[in-house]
């Protein structure tokens, strides 16, 4: 009997999409046909060898609702022919053709639900926008029956919002044998999408009280500002912009930091409600972090402390939560100890075995 054939579809760039590279690999690695459809921007590059398939859709233009509706047409159209037994769907920006054709076609739809899209702050800040993804999440979530989101939070807003059960798939890191070095560098690391709402107008200005570098590893729609921030406050030569960084590289960049860094800004529900692959991987890494206090990182850190919470992230809270990570030995050494019991539990091999129940029970 041939293996099923799932095919999973997203708007991001997928040699960086860290959370899809490990779901899609487990798929793999259980036997079924896996392939990943994303789209091809001008500046991406080539695709990295992975034990799935890998498509890009080639845009048009390569942003706005112009881009949406054409990359939805041509994924629609991909879809419709394509050979396959289930259609998962990657947040509400690629739900669309999925549900038509999953209907036209009688196949088996997921939701795979990485924020509450409705309410990230680019979304929520647009009433026109704001609006048109409201009425695509009530037309399409509750028709998506199977489903999982990254955290029990998302799970219960979801049940409220579409009456979906949905189940947790943490965005946990892949548990690995670790050997800390000797850090050398007291750096301080920020990995992950330099976006809005990502507290890069109060961490910056902080590093004028820090006496460490900050390494931002990733780009986004607020990664211009960053660096303006950077030289506003005279803070270029603490502040090292890395641009994107492969999974394989962004490795030797966590590893050798000192401290993470996982900020939001309360500017939306789906911030609120987060749990960010970042936080997991300093906790793998045995890194100890600076982190927003919000319920899920809140109720990890209550069973393991891994990381410094603050409440209400200014210039000044970030700054003195940083010099006591950077200066404070004995409790810093407290915290890496947690985080090497703490990703034994909090890991991709644990996390996995919920994702591959979920579609053995389809």
């Amino acid at each position: 009997m041939s293996p099923k054939r799932i095919v999973c579809t997203v708007t991001n760039d997928l040699n960086y999409d860290q959370r899809m590279i490990r779901i899609c690999t487990s798929l793999a690695d259980a036997g079924y046909d896996v392939t990943l459809v994303g789209l091809k921007r001008k500046t991406s590059k080539p695709l990295s060898q992975r034990p799935f398939k890998q498509v890009r859709l080639p845009i048009i233009v390569e942003q706005g609702k112009l881009m949406y509706f054409h990359y939805w047409l041509s994924l629609f159209f991909f879809l419709l022919f394509r050979k396959v037994d289930v259609l998962c769907a990657i947040d509400l920006d690629t739900i669309l053709p999925v549900y038509y054709v999953s209907k036209l076609r009688g196949k088996k739809r997921v939701y795979d639900a990485h924020e509450i899209f409705t309410d990230l702050k680019e979304v929520i800040s647009r009433p026109a926008v704001h609006k048109m993804w409201t009425w695509i999440g009530d037309h399409c979530v509750p028709h998506f029956h199977t489903g999982y989101t990254i955290g029990e939070c998302y799970a219960d807003e979801f049940k409220k919002r579409y009456g979906v059960n949905y189940g947790v798939v943490r965005s946990a890191t892949v548990l690995k044998p670790l050997q800390i070095p000797e850090k050398k560098e007291h750096f301080i690391l920020y990995q992950g999408w330099v976006n809005v709402g990502r507290c890069f107008e109060q961490l910056i200005p902080a590093m004028q009280h820090v006496n460490a570098k900050l390494v931002v590893c990733g780009e986004g729609n607020f990664y211009a500002q960053a660096q303006a921030l950077a030289k506003e406050y005279n803070v270029t030569d603490k502040v090292e912009f890395k641009g994107y960084v492969p999974p394989a590289q962004l490795s030797g960049y966590t590893i050798e930091a000192y401290v993470g860094i996982t900020l939001f800004e309360d500017t939306s529900l789906s911030n609120r409600l987060s749990l960010a692959n970042r936080f997991f991987d300093y906790m793998h890494y045995g890194v100890p972090q600076l982190c927003i206090k919000y319920p899920e990182y809140e109720r990890i850190n209550s069973q393991y402390e891994v990381a410094s919470l603050i409440e209400d992230p200014t210039p000044e809270t970030i700054a003195a939560a940083l010099n006591k990570l950077l200066q404070d030995n004995e409790y810093y050494l407290r915290l890496q100890q947690n985080c090497l019991q703490a990703r034994e539990k909090y890991c991709w091999q644990e996390e996995e075995k919920k994702l591959l129940d979920i579609y053995k029970a389809l």
